[in-house]
């Protein structure tokens, strides 16, 4: 077990796919009617969409791999969350996902040093992230990094939506 992060590029299109599809399904997948697991997947995780991500000079995405397989990943850019006070020049933490093998080893919390160093290399400025309610243990994480709860939305997942806290940390 050799974990290694790497910045992503456009050609890790698929790869990224691949590993946001996994980690959505471990660690949500149970939440959800199949139907709508299936037509989420299918409309957010797919190789374009992460291409046109890798692509946005404004994005940035990081693959935690062992060996060959790529078993994590986060995903940063501007901030779209649904706050009266969220401004497109914010950033924000839009995917942080580790298989269960990877937990408690230490390796979301680089993933997350890593993003907040490319978020933050021009200066200060206010940092977003969206966390499903029921997910205290992605709270507590956050909270540790200066993260705390400003709001909250509703996520589709098919026809299922999902009650989302909005965290933010400021500048």
């Amino acid at each position: 077990m050799t974990y290694a992060i790497r910045r992503a590029v456009p050609a890790d299109a698929e790869r990224v796919a691949d590993i946001a599809r996994r980690n959505f399904t471990e660690t949500f997948g149970h939440l959800y009617p199949p139907e709508d697991l299936a037509y989420f997947l299918d409309t957010s995780y797919i190789a374009q969409t992460q291409r046109e991500l890798l692509e946005d000079t404004r994005c940035a995405v990081w693959l935690l791999e062992d060996g060959d397989e790529a078993i994590g990943h986060i995903l940063v850019g501007p901030c779209g969350l649904p706050h009266p006070e969220a401004r497109e020049e914010d950033g924000e933490i839009k995917r942080l996902y580790l298989l269960a093998r990877a937990h408690n080893g230490g390796w979301g919390a680089k993933l997350m040093q890593t993003a907040m160093d490319w978020l933050l290399r021009d200066g200060p400025r206010t940092l977003w992230v969206g966390v499903w309610s029921e997910n205290f243990g992605a709270q507590r994480f956050y909270a540790r990094y200066g993260f705390g709860r400003v709001g909250e939305y509703l996520f589709p997942v098919g026809q299922t939506n999902d009650h989302e806290f909005i965290f933010r940390r400021d500048a």
